[in-house]
């Protein structure tokens, strides 16, 4: 974790928690957010409980006198309006109380045939909307026991380098090895830092501003038991967290790591 990054805690709920109990949980998140001012905390609900998770978390944030904590869109079309059947535009997250866009998660990828073009263009209408982009990149366990990791990484990155210059502290990388999310497997951290390390560099032959900035997350089971020796990693500024994000007894110990490495 780098001091000039402020490091970011994102959860994606995927499809879970999608009415009542999605509120519930994302007052639970933004009450613990509440007291760890060095940490951007953000949370993905599915797209029906997003203006209950706004209204909610903003009560929560003018009660405690704090920022509120981000909400995000799991996927944006990158159309800003037309005959798509099922997709969002990006200007309607934005009106709905979204500060930030999940774009190119590996399911998006493998189940839906989203490929490197589709998500730069999503990632380019997302920023122009006024919305944070988490732009997620990975390989799978093939790629990676054939010695391809960076290869494949690195491509995914080069798709959307041009997009990110310029996007400051609302671009994001989430890198997350496939073979890692919802296995319990997870890269060891300095598997995961060597990746981010090479991500960083490549964003530094583009601009080195960019680099600076990009805060790169690690995503793949990630949990509280293995949180704060990812986090302590120097080119790891946060975590994309898939099930413990579910579960305030874990999600809450991932934020309080962060934290405590910021402070």
């Amino acid at each position: 974790m780098n001091a000039r990054r402020k490091p970011l805690i994102a959860g994606n709920w995927k499809m879970h928690q999608g009415g009542a109990s999605g509120v519930d949980l994302a007052v639970q998140v933004a009450r613990a957010a509440a007291v760890l001012p060095a940490v951007e905390v953000v949370v993905a609900p599915p797209y029906l409980a997003i203006p209950g998770v706004v209204r909610e978390t903003t009560e929560v944030a003018q009660q405690h006198h704090c920022a509120p904590i981000g909400v995000a869109g799991q996927n944006v079309h990158h159309e800003p309006k037309g005959a798509f059947t099922g997709e969002i535009a990006a200007s309607m997250l934005v009106e709905a109380g979204c500060r930030w866009a999940i774009i190119g998660h590996s399911e998006r990828r493998q189940y839906f045939a989203e490929q490197d073009a589709d998500v730069a263009k999503k990632t380019r209408a997302a920023l122009a909307a006024g919305l944070g982009a988490i732009v997620c990149v990975g390989e799978t366990l093939e790629e990676r026991t054939s010695g391809r990791t960076l290869d494949v990484v690195l491509r995914m990155v080069d798709a959307v380098l041009d997009v990110l210059a310029g996007a400051g502290a609302r671009g994001v990388i989430a890198y997350e090895p496939v073979w890692a999310i919802g296995t319990g497997k997870v890269a060891t951290p300095k598997d995961a830092q060597d990746v981010h390390a090479a991500i960083r560099a490549r964003l530094a032959g583009r601009d080195v501003e960019l680099a600076n900035a990009t805060r790169i997350l690690y995503g793949g089971s990630v949990k509280a038991d293995n949180a704060r020796d990812l986090l302590a990693q120097a080119d790891i500024d946060g975590a994309l967290v898939g099930g413990a994000s579910l579960d305030i007894a874990q999600f809450g110990p991932i934020m309080r790591a962060a934290q405590e490495l910021a402070s």
